[in-house]
């Protein structure tokens, strides 16, 4: 098994970490401060907007055809017509949401003054079951200019809430189109059942209003969304389907070209390190969400460094910085028990070299460790089971190996960086002490009593000993 391979850039130059002050005399947090504004960027001549991921271009490039398919679908709303359900799927940073505002836009423009389009725009993944829904959408008709209205408060039962959504959409009046953005996540935030019953609802919510039709429009990131939910779901919707397929390299250096010339003076930024923050991102599923990033903290790195050009070092560099922010914060996100799970797996593969540590072995290192800390270790097959979901967060490695008479063998080895993700792993409290056991470049496992080794580390002290070989 391949050694993990810390994310570290190799003969890059070294971040700034002075302060401007002289060798010998800390400068104090006023000093700092008054050098970071003096510092005079060579890279920049405007705003930094055009890089962050929700700012949306008067054009959005290599989106014609999806943009055209939208408008088809929804062009019956301005002649107050009632569209079709429509549903959008792509994977992450394929320009969906920028999309659906653009057309947003689009209809503000050119809808002629008698015709009533209102878009109802909310993101499932920060809502919390069909109740939530409906309410917050009941609000947003009263946002739009429904005068002697009161928002609606939390506590009245579900079916006062959707009869008051039907009275305020009357109230309204015409098209409605509600735009559920991630919409998958409806069933996850609220269970099971959750997404069901609100596509449901909301599907057949037209039986119950006179002066107001209700369009759905969907975007998911799941490409299988639709073939999941319920058959009388499904029969309600009956849904048209837009697809955004990734972006391309040289559609994402397009992207990144124009939005660097809204950011960059001329030449600040090198042709080599555009080409590769396009090729990063198109190997990642072809994210302009991951693209901009990518050259935001190139552009960061290059101006630490007090750099006049952003060349293909400084992109290397920020890529390794955002893999390191991304294992950090899925890290951090992680149960308890999660944790101790991966620091064993951890340290014993460094103990390793890389090299796979048996099943058997982990789940001694994470027992021992358990009842070290003052936990009660889970069983095996829950175990393996968090093995497979580290597996499936590129947190570790696996592979089967083939013992002869023993058998088939499950190895396990980190893919993460070792000292950076110990140092996240450590931030929790449990953990912590774990950090002053723990030297650089040696991880071994010993029994926890808060205490350093009487023999200075060996292990052979009293209360440690070392978890076998």
């Amino acid at each position: 098994m391949d050694q993990p391979r810390d994310l570290q850039l190799d003969n890059a130059p070294p971040t700034p970490s002075g302060n401007g002050a002289p060798a010998g005399n800390p400068a104090t947090p006023g000093d700092v401060f008054d050098e970071v504004l003096k510092h005079k960027s060579h890279l920049y001549k405007g705003s930094l907007r055009p890089l962050q991921e929700d700012y949306i271009p008067s054009r959005l490039l290599h989106r014609d055809t999806e943009i055209r398919d939208v408008l088809r679908v929804l062009a019956p709303a301005i002649r107050g017509n009632l569209p079709s359900h429509l549903f959008i799927y792509g994977k992450v940073g394929t320009g969906k949401s920028a999309v659906l505002t653009q057309v947003q836009k689009e209809f503000a423009k050119r809808l002629p003054p008698e015709s009533q389009v209102t878009f109802l725009n909310l993101n499932c993944a920060n809502i919390n079951g069909e109740y939530a829904v409906l309410q917050n959408l009941a609000n947003q008709v009263i946002q739009r200019g429904l005068d002697g209205e009161d928002q609606i408060p939390t506590g009245w039962s579900q079916d006062r809430v959707y009869q008051a959504l039907c009275r305020l959409s009357d109230r309204r009046g015409g098209v409605l189109l509600l735009v559920l953005d991630e919409i998958d996540c409806l069933g996850k935030n609220g269970g099971s059942d959750a997404g069901t019953n609100i596509l449901y609802t909301l599907a057949q919510i037209n039986r119950d209003l006179k002066e107001a039709r209700v369009g759905i429009i969907g975007i998911s990131n799941d490409l299988q969304f639709a073939q999941r939910l319920d058959a009388r779901v499904k029969s309600r919707l009956s849904e048209e389907k837009v697809s955004f397929a990734p972006y391309t390299q040289p559609q994402l250096r397009d992207i990144l070209k124009e939005r660097a010339a809204e950011v960059f003076v001329e030449g600040a930024l090198d042709t080599e390190a555009l080409d590769r923050c396009a090729l990063y991102a198109a190997q990642d599923h072809g994210d302009a969400r991951r693209a901009l990033a990518l050259l935001r903290k190139s552009a960061e790195v290059a101006d630490q460094l007090d750099a006049q050009t952003i060349r293909s070092e400084h992109v290397i560099q920020a890529k390794n910085r955002l893999e390191l922010d991304v294992i950090a914060d899925c890290v951090r996100k992680l149960t308890l028990q999660h944790k101790i799970l991966l620091w064993v797996v951890i340290s014993l593969s460094e103990k390793r070299r890389g090299e796979g540590v048996s099943m058997g072995e982990v789940y001694h290192g994470y027992a021992t460790l358990c009842h070290q800390l003052g936990h009660k270790p889970l069983g095996t097959r829950t175990v393996a089971d968090y093995v497979t979901e580290f597996e499936s967060l590129g947190l570790v490695h696996t592979e089967i190996h083939s013992g002869g008479r023993r058998g088939r063998t499950r190895l396990i080895a980190s893919a993460v960086p070792t000292h950076e993700t110990l140092r996240v792993l450590e931030e929790d409290s449990t953990l912590h002490p774990l950090s002053r056991q723990r030297t650089f470049g040696q991880t071994d496992l010993w029994r926890f009593d808060g205490k350093p080794p009487a023999d200075g580390g060996t292990g052979s002290g009293r209360g440690y000993a070392p978890i076998p070989e």
